[in-house]
């Protein structure tokens, strides 16, 4: 049985913490290096998390107002624990804690050695430490803040009492700023004038720049983060990315994590929201209707394509589409699973679709997760051009069915009928042709390019961690580049033939109950890589618990598992109780071997009773 007991238990299981350790050592502490045994006395919040992934960036956002509430108690500390190869290096690692805006000390543990640790089986994890050096709870996925909240005030309620709570200033120690005129650009734009409009992203503003691409000829924004329409100066964004014309006259705008779309008068700088409600969406929220009703969830880039601005929607692996006349938005494509299946848009997975363009026929998408460049048609069906899953990635050129990306977050059509994808983690430029079904090289040597556009012969890249915009000449030859093929560095998990027990560990937040006044609060969806690998137990349900028959022929593959529970504040009091959505997908990459685990627990929220003493 899956465990959703509402109350927490009256005795909280003890267990001791492993140290934390990380070739690539520590980040936000002056250089200064720390051992579990120098944060003893303060509540120790463990954020494992790699920086390509958009859940991760959401507990990022979640985190901000719990740190600086309890700064004198809790030290957030991210283990930075990479699923690209190009997140193990120590500079993108350095760059991703400037480029998100991370105020607490990481461990940057390319190896993932704290990761295997502590048992992580997926990003994001939070584990929390109380001040005597033990785990008290783990949690899975995005939507626990809150619970962490109520779990930190009774941690230092109990701790205070026994003398093992230590306040004082904490271990972060921020970074000097640097004075560049851009900084980790995201996305783009020729404006009709001839000057570039790019979103700088980490500065929380959108610049104009000369035709040149480097004189700033205004700025928009205020500079801090924060959602507020007005002049130039007085609106606010926060960590905009895409940008697209909506006509000669004005620019939308994907404000990512105000999870909004904003408008942009290009005559006098005003900003305006044109879709969101700066509230994220979450399973259960409405897909569709007025557009400043509707949540949505860190839209990353925008795009016009049959008279509608399509919108990839990172935070939820799907394609959005606003319609400015009707002032509505809604889902357009995509179920909210993360992976990567083709057909009728309703029925496609996506993963984190990062970069959108358009023709006339199609619409081209950069679906970063799966390291994947697809498309959309006229009809609404979903196609692959390049690309075959979530643990596939490198550089690697020639037919599309072998070539291989690493995290594009951009795509940009050129005149003759192919495309161009900024391969992000590859620090190129490649070239994808539909007539030959080929896949080059256009250029290397860019630094995390997330965005081109064409200027006549030319094309102009957004180096992002280059903190520039570059110009090159569209090369009549491809670049030769030496075949690279990787798969995730994460160890599978190996599980015995026949019979798996999964359960996902829920238990409600103190002061919580399931939250069962519109059925079952609970939802579980499994499906497996290759399709063949479960010979039963796909599919949804409500049971948190579940058993799969694992088909005998076969010797590894992923097991695909969603899970979400809706829990509400217990107080009979209260007419209005505060509910809370908490959610996790995880990708486990399974090895079947005799002697393999009979049960695989997923946490997403608790302790695993069955592995603590």
């Amino acid at each position: 049985m899956s465990d959703i007991s509402p109350a927490p238990a009256p005795r909280r299981a003890r267990v001791r913490a492993p140290e934390l350790i990380g070739k690539g050592g520590w980040l936000n502490t002056g250089g200064t290096e720390y051992s579990l045994a120098d944060l003893r006395g303060r509540i120790v919040i463990l954020d494992f998390w790699t920086f390509c992934c958009i859940n991760c960036l959401h507990v990022l956002d979640e985190l901000r107002e719990l740190e600086e509430k309890h700064r004198d108690t809790v030290v957030v500390i991210g283990v930075h624990s990479p699923k690209f190869v190009h997140e193990a290096d120590h500079q993108a690692v350095v760059d991703a804690v400037e480029r998100y805006g991370v105020e607490h000390p990481v461990l940057d543990d390319p190896e993932l050695a704290t990761w295997k640790q502590y048992a992580v089986r997926a990003w994001p994890t939070l584990v929390v430490i109380d001040p005597e050096g033990y785990i008290v709870a783990q949690h899975g996925g995005e939507g626990h803040a809150h619970a962490i909240e109520r779990l930190v005030a009774e941690l230092e309620a109990e701790h205070e009492a026994k003398g093992t709570l230590r306040r004082g200033d904490g271990p972060y120690v921020a970074p000097e700023p640097e004075p560049t005129a851009l900084r980790f650009p995201g996305k783009a734009l020729v404006l009709p004038g001839g000057n570039f409009l790019v979103s700088d992203t980490t500065r929380h503003q959108l610049v104009e720049l000369a035709e040149d691409g480097e004189t700033v000829v205004r700025r928009i924004g205020s500079g801090g983060r924060g959602l507020a329409d007005g002049g130039p100066e007085q609106a606010s964004f926060n960590e905009p990315q895409g940008l697209a014309l909506l006509d000669d006259t004005s620019v939308v705008v994907a404000d990512t994590v105000n999870h909004a779309l904003r408008r942009l008068d290009l005559a006098t700088g005003e900003v305006t929201t044109l879709a969101g409600t700066g509230r994220q969406w979450w399973q259960g929220s409405a897909t569709d209707g007025p557009a400043r009703e509707i949540d949505l969830s860190s839209p990353w880039d925008v795009t016009v394509f049959g008279g509608k601005v399509w919108i990839a929607m990172a935070g939820v692996h799907q394609l959005w589409a606003y319609d400015p006349q009707a002032g509505i938005v809604g889902v357009a494509a995509g179920t909210t699973n993360e992976g990567l299946v083709d057909g009728p848009g309703a029925e496609a997975w996506f993963a984190q679709p990062s970069g959108l363009a358009a023709t006339a026929d199609r619409l081209w998408l950069a679906d970063s997760e799966t390291s994947a460049l697809r498309w959309v048609d006229l009809d609404g069906h979903v196609h692959t051009a390049v690309g075959t899953g979530l643990f596939d990635f490198g550089h690697r050129d020639g037919a599309a069915e072998q070539a291989l990306f690493q995290h594009p977050l951009g795509v940009t059509a050129l005149p003759d009928g192919s495309v161009a994808v900024s391969d992000t983690y590859n620090h190129a430029l490649r070239r994808y042709d539909p007539a030959t079904g080929e896949v080059t090289t256009l250029a290397t040597d860019l630094r995390e390019p997330s965005d081109a556009v064409l200027v006549g012969d030319d094309i102009v890249v957004v180096e992002s961690a280059g903190h520039r915009l570059t110009r090159l000449r569209l090369p009549e030859e491809a670049v030769r580049v030496e075949s690279v093929a990787h798969r995730t560095q994460r160890a599978a998990t190996e599980v015995a033939p026949g019979t798996l027990r999964l359960d996902v560990i829920f238990q409600a937040p103190p002061g919580q109950k399931l939250d069962l006044r519109y059925g079952p609060s609970t939802r579980l969806l499994v499906s497996s890589t290759p399709p063949e690998l479960l010979c039963s137990g796909e599919g949804a349900d409500t049971d948190l618990s579940r058993t799969l028959e694992l088909n005998p022929e076969l010797t590894e593959g992923v097991l695909h598992v969603s899970a979400m529970a809706a829990s509400c504040d217990d107080d009979p009091a209260n007419e209005y109780p505060a509910c809370h959505v908490h959610q996790q997908d995880w990708g486990v990459p399974v090895r079947i071997t005799e002697g393999g685990a009979a049960r695989l627990p997923l946490v997403l929220a608790g302790m695993d009773a069955a592995q603590t003493p």
